[in-house]
C-alpha cells in the first residue's frame, strides 16, 4: 500500500449589516465607513494540489476568489493549484460584505492549507489589488477607508446589538457604486467628521445610544443621496418600539432597527418591530452583531491519509486497481 496525503484548509470571516457610518471626511476628500460586524460568516475550503496547475473553484462565478488565491499562495512560497469551495451565510448585493468575506476566507483557508498565518495588513494588501473592502480581516469595529483597502482606526468590540433588519429587495454592485462619484459640500464633510468623533468615542466607552444615534444620521444623510423609501417608517418603528437607532448599508439594500442585545424587553421590542414591519414592501429578518465573547473568525487545517495500492509486479494496473 502507498499513502497519499490530502491536505485541506478551512478559513471563515465575518459579514456586516451595512455600516455604523459611511462618508467622505474633509482631509483629501476620502471615503471612509466604521464597519459593523454581524454573526453571518463566509466559509472556504482549499486543497492545495503542488503537483498541478490551475485552480477550481464552487460556486463556479466566484473567480476573484480564485485570483486572491493565487496571491496567498504565491506569497506563502508554494507553488501547484488546488480546488476551492465556497459557502456564505451572506445574500449577495445586499450590503452585507458577502464579497469581502468570501476573500478574505479565502485567504485563512489558503494559508491553513500551507501552514501559513496571514495577518490584517497582509490580507488587506491582496485585497488592494482586487476591489475595494469592508475591513472584514479585523476582529474588531474598525474605522475604514474602503475604497483603498486601508485601516484608518481600530475602535475595538461593543456590547453585541439584535437588528430587526429589512431588505428593500434588489441587489447593488458594489464596485460600480465605489466608482461613481456624487458631489458632497464641506459643511457635509465637516458633519461626517464630527460624526466620526463622535461614533469612535461611543465604541470605545461602549455608549450603546450614541451608537444608534449615530447610526441614525449616517442612514439619513444616505437617504439624501440615494432613495431609502423604508427609512421614514423604520424610523417611526424605532421611536415606537424604543430602539436605539437605525442602520443602514449604504451601498446595498438593507436598514435596521438597532436594539441592545440585554434589554430585558428585548422579545417584546422586537416582536413588535417584526409585526409592524410585516406590512412594509420587502422582507424582514433578525440579525445580531457580534460582541465581546463571540468567536470572530477561524481557521484550520485537516490532514488525510489515504490508503492507495500499488499494482502487483507484472499485474495489469486495470486488475490491481479493479475494474
Amino acid at each position: 500500500m502507498a499513502a497519499e496525503i490530502d491536505i485541506c484548509g478551512t478559513g471563515t470571516a465575518f459579514g456586516t449589516f451595512g455600516e455604523l457610518l459611511q462618508g467622505v471626511l474633509p482631509e483629501g476628500d476620502r471615503h471612509f465607513m466604521v464597519t459593523f460586524p454581524v454573526a453571518g460568516w463566509s466559509r472556504a475550503v482549499f486543497r492545495h494540489s503542488p503537483g498541478r496547475e490551475g485552480f477550481t473553484v464552487w460556486p463556479p462565478h466566484k473567480r476573484k476568489a480564485v485570483r486572491i488565491a493565487e496571491l496567498a499562495l504565491a506569497a506563502a512560497g508554494r507553488t501547484g493549484g488546488g480546488s476551492l469551495e465556497l459557502s456564505s451565510e451572506l445574500p449577495e448585493g445586499k450590503g452585507m460584505a458577502s464579497s469581502s468575506a468570501d476573500l478574505v476566507a479565502t485567504v485563512r483557508a489558503v494559508g491553513a492549507a500551507v501552514g501559513t498565518a496571514f495577518g490584517p495588513a497582509e490580507i488587506e494588501s491582496f485585497m488592494r489589488r482586487i476591489e475595494p473592502t469592508d475591513g472584514v480581516m479585523y476582529d474588531q469595529i474598525v474605522a475604514y477607508h474602503h475604497r483603498e483597502a486601508e485601516l484608518r482606526e481600530e475602535l475595538g468590540v461593543l456590547p453585541p446589538l439584535v437588528i430587526v433588519g429589512h431588505d428593500e429587495g434588489g441587489q447593488v454592485d458594489t464596485i460600480a457604486h465605489n466608482r461613481q462619484s456624487r458631489r458632497v459640500g464641506e459643511a457635509e464633510k465637516a458633519e461626517y467628521a464630527v460624526l466620526l468623533d463622535e461614533l469612535c468615542a461611543a465604541v470605545r466607552a461602549g455608549d450603546l445610544p450614541a451608537v444608534g444615534r449615530v447610526a441614525t444620521r449616517s442612514a439619513e444623510l444616505n437617504a439624501a443621496c440615494r432613495s431609502r423609501r423604508s427609512l421614514p417608517e423604520l424610523q417611526r418603528i424605532c421611536a415606537e418600539t424604543g430602539g436605539l437607532g437605525v442602520a443602514c448599508a449604504h451601498s446595498g439594500t438593507v436598514l435596521g432597527i438597532l436594539y441592545a442585545a440585554d434589554d430585558p424587553e428585548l422579545a417584546v421590542k422586537v416582536g413588535s418591530a417584526l409585526a409592524a414591519c410585516a406590512g412594509l414592501p420587502g422582507t424582514t429578518t433578525v440579525h445580531r452583531s457580534l460582541g465581546r465573547g463571540d468567536v470572530w473568525s477561524a481557521s484550520s487545517m485537516e490532514v488525510t491519509v489515504r490508503e492507495t495500492p500499488v499494482p502487483a509486479r507484472g499485474a495489469s494496473t486495470e486488475s490491481a486497481w479493479g475494474a
